[in-house]
């Protein structure tokens, strides 16, 4: 279930799976940074490495940030209206096209479905997210899009880190390679390796998959329900609609939220189906 304290409050949801993926998620970002530092970093103290990890941290820092205001952003939850089903028809019997969530008990606005998970209904949903444990809505895409890019650069890039030095200790029978023994060193150089390929795979995909949602202003869940497309809008407003304004590094910071452009069409938009 959903928390929600006040307009642009706190937004949490009391999910066991997705706290879980979540404490799982950063684990793993915690583990990656630690192999990191004892096979690579701390066996060649250079001016390049601590550079290197510098950036590493820099990057992580926009991930993390990006994976917080993911989860912990409102995606477009539909304030509950308290009508009826009855009233609702009453008022289509007058003339008005409204479409109505019998859990929610509310008028449900147009691109609008209901999550069973959060047990509301959000704006322009695309999927309910474990990673992120948060729905991927009209208010929150952009952060879901930069968490799976920064965490896709880092995979690469602890990836070209790993198979650099993995070269290095192969070439010098692990003689020097990491503060650990040499089989403790290879195994958590294998693992370092492993954990970048499977996480850069996985969150490319999905970034890709989100980019292309964008782009054709199709969710997800509209593509699965084959939903007919009315009023979309241009590749250059959508893009301009979830990253915000003309394109600039703005697009890539985790800490501005720029306002959707359906918000502005809202009055409307909940009297449509």
């Amino acid at each position: 279930m959903a928390f929600l304290s006040g307009q642009d409050g706190l937004w949490f949801v009391w999910d066991p799976c997705g706290i879980i993926c979540v404490a799982f998620t950063y684990g793993l970002i915690v583990f990656a940074d630690i192999i990191l530092l004892v096979t690579v970093i701390l066996p060649s103290p250079t001016a390049f490495m601590a550079l290197a990890y510098l950036v590493f941290h820099l990057l992580t820092f926009l991930a993390v940030a990006s994976h917080m205001r993911a989860m912990l952003t409102d995606p477009g939850a539909v304030p509950r209206e308290s009508i009826s089903a009855e009233a609702v028809q009453v008022r289509n019997s007058q003339g008005e096209n409204l479409r109505h969530c019998r859990t929610c008990q509310t008028i449900k606005p147009i691109r609008a479905h209901h999550c069973s998970i959060c047990h509301r209904c959000i704006r322009k949903m695309d999927h309910h997210c474990p990673w992120v444990n948060n729905c991927v809505g009209e208010n929150n895409q952009k952060f879901f899009v930069l968490f799976t890019f920064y965490i896709f650069v880092i995979s690469i890039f602890a990836l070209a880190m790993g198979v650099y030095t993995m070269i290095q200790c192969v070439s010098s029978d692990f003689q020097g390679c990491g503060v650990l023994s040499r089989g403790a060193s290879f195994l958590f150089l294998v693992l370092l390796l492993f954990e970048s390929v499977l996480f850069a795979l996985f969150t490319l995909i999905m970034c890709l998959t989100q980019l292309h949602a964008i782009c054709t202003d199709e969710t997800y869940i509209e593509q699965l329900k084959r939903e007919e497309k009315k009023r979309r809008a241009s590749l250059v407003e959508n893009l301009e609609c979830v990253f915000g304004g003309k394109a600039s590094l703005q697009w890539l910071s985790p800490f501005t939220r720029p306002p959707c452009y359906l918000r502005k069409r809202e009055p409307r938009l909940l009297h449509e189906v």
